[in-house]
């Protein structure tokens, strides 16, 4: 199991997310900004709004999804 927090994931805080693939600990992430965009979370917000910003380069967003799946992959077992 591997560990990696909220903005490690381009997210605003330091809750943690464990989880045995990149892929899992994604969508935990995605729930976490899901929770956090329903309570209006100000700081949430605008990473959200950063992270759309950089969707509108299909090609930056995957550098940086394939950037962070690498993080996870290189990170030690927990």
């Amino acid at each position: 199991m591997k560990t990696m927090n909220c903005k490690q994931l381009g997210g605003a805080c330091d809750k943690e997310f464990h989880a045995d693939s990149f892929e899992e600990i994604a969508e935990m992430s995605k729930q976490h900004g899901m929770e956090m965009f329903k309570s209006n979370d100000e700081a949430h917000l605008k990473a959200m709004n950063e992270m759309q910003q950089r969707m509108q380069n299909p090609d930056a967003m995957m550098e940086w999804f394939e950037t962070k799946r690498a993080e996870f992959e290189n990170l030690s077992e927990s």
